[in-house]
């Protein structure tokens, strides 16, 4: 990029959204986060509920970028109201945005809607990119057994998340849904954390039947993607936010023990896994849907990854995280 940009990060609190404002503000540009509790950071931050138009419009008016990241997080069980909040906070926030940026003078001229890799059919047989991948919903998740009841319902939340925003008309600004898969931080409370403490209390072995893919992407990765995208003006539509070589959770696990440096791990058979996230008060869905996902149009596009194959990656991370720990 040769000049400083003007990014707005609604819904930019969480871990995803403190590395882009971080990645982005480090570079020189002027990052704004749309969050309902405002902190103390580097970049400024900005207050708005997510549901009424208020002063944080002003923040819109006239910037090159927006990176909506809003959503309750997935990981909880999906009760009734859970499934509301987890609706409404996706699908309700990008209707609002997209309502705003219709009546902006000057809108953002690229508009990055979070997405989800979970759009996609649960798949052992071969990989899903943006142009032959199957959208799931209903498919056999063995010879005789349909995908769960709430793994369906996961696929129509993701599907009408993709469609309120595709839906919104900006005919000024440029539109990327980035379906992400699970992004790798060391920074604490995150998915590489949760997977390390496994690991490093002995539990770190192979979930459910170890067969099912996981796909998977170094924080370093995802910024430098997100960077790659918003310089590259041809790009629209939906783009895989992945590495490009997802793996068996068999593997996956073995090559995090093995980045620790310890042998073995307890399994965890898909009973104990429902029963262990029931008392977690999530859902098994997040452990034992085979997400074989893989980054078509970066690859196709030129983005290099600095850590396309998993044990590199789990090493770095495992690195990261002795350092910052003091360990």
């Amino acid at each position: 990029m040769t000049r400083a940009l003007r990014i707005v990060l609604p819904g930019g609190s969480g871990q995803v959204g403190r590395l882009l404002a971080g990645f982005f503000h480090e570079r020189g540009h002027h990052v704004t986060v749309l969050t309902r509790g405002p902190y103390t950071a580097p970049w400024q931050t900005v207050h708005w509920d997510g549901e009424h138009r208020g002063p944080w419009i002003e923040t819109l008016e006239g910037a090159d970028v927006c990176i909506h990241l809003s959503g309750r997080s997935v990981n909880c069980r999906y009760t009734a109201a859970n499934r509301k909040a987890l609706y409404d906070s996706r699908i309700g926030t990008t209707r609002l945005l997209g309502q705003v940026m219709r009546d902006l003078e000057y809108p953002p001229s690229l508009w990055l809607n979070a997405s989800t890799a979970t759009i996609y059919r649960h798949a052992l047989d071969r990989d899903m990119d943006e142009a032959t991948g199957e959208i799931g919903g209903g498919e056999l998740v063995s010879p005789r057994r349909h995908a769960p009841e709430k793994w369906n319902w996961t696929i129509r939340l993701v599907k009408d998340w993709e469609s309120a925003f595709f839906e919104a008309e900006t005919p000024r600004t440029r539109k990327i849904a980035l379906r992400t898969s699970l992004v790798f931080s060391p920074a604490p409370g995150g998915v590489f954390a949760l997977m390390l403490n496994l690991v490093r209390t002995g539990l770190g072995g192979t979930q459910g039947n170890g067969r099912q893919y996981v796909s998977w992407i170094h924080e370093s990765d995802y910024v430098r993607a997100v960077e790659f995208l918003i310089v590259r003006e041809e790009i629209d539509g939906p783009v895989n936010m992945t590495a490009p070589h997802p793996l068996p959770n068999r593997e996956f696990m073995r090559a995090l023990r093995d980045a620790w440096g310890i042998p073995n791990g307890l399994p965890a058979p898909a009973p104990l896994i429902a029963i262990g996230t029931f008392f977690l008060r999530t859902e098994p869905e997040l452990v034992l849907k085979s997400r074989r996902v893989v980054p078509g149009r970066l690859l196709e596009s030129g983005f290099k990854f600095a850590f396309p194959a998993w044990a590199g990656a789990a090493e770095d991370l495992v690195r990261q995280w002795r350092l910052d720990s003091g360990r």
